[in-house]
């Protein structure tokens, strides 16, 4: 058997083997290693950095939800300061609708009384020159000039009287 295997060719193959190892170990395997290390550490710092992200998204996340739950219950007060302040407009403004109602009817009826005192002074004075001539005409047309004069005298007796 030792006619089949040559042992100087084993040990050339083995020799020449160990040295290429040696020569890949010392040239080949130390910047593959490396480079596989700097993409492994890489690889986990990306990983990291989404996690960072994500915890950073959560946490902003809560804080908009947070605030626009503030925002929402701001909204709500602030709409229901406007109703009642819409609401206390509407009462000022009827309460002074109802003001200016009383004052234009009280208005309106000083305005009545005033036209009514008016009309009646104005009846009076129509009544009382209605009466003059109508008392002009009977007595111009029943007295005569000793008439008159007798009507006169007896006016100026009773005017003497008074005095």
């Amino acid at each position: 058997m030792s006619g089949l295997i040559d042992i100087r060719l084993v040990l050339t193959q083995i020799l020449g083997f160990l040295v290429l190892v040696w020569i890949l170990g010392r040239y080949a395997w130390g910047p593959v290693v490396a480079q596989l290390e700097a993409r492994r550490s890489r690889i986990a710092a990306e990983f990291d950095d989404a996690a960072r992200r994500q915890r950073e998204a959560d946490a902003l996340k809560a804080k908009y939800e947070l605030e626009l739950r503030g925002i929402e219950s701001q909204a709500r007060q602030r709409m229901l300061e406007a109703v009642a302040e819409g609401q206390r407009v509407a009462a000022e403004i009827k309460a002074q609708a109802q003001a200016d109602a009383t004052a234009r009817i009280a208005r309106a009826d000083e305005e009545i009384v005033h036209d009514q005192e008016k009309a009646r002074e104005l009846l009076k004075r129509q009544v009382a020159q209605l009466s003059i001539r109508t008392a002009e005409k009977i007595l111009r047309a029943r007295l005569d000039e000793p008439g008159q004069r007798a009507l006169v005298e007896r006016f100026i007796d009773e005017v003497d009287g008074r005095a």
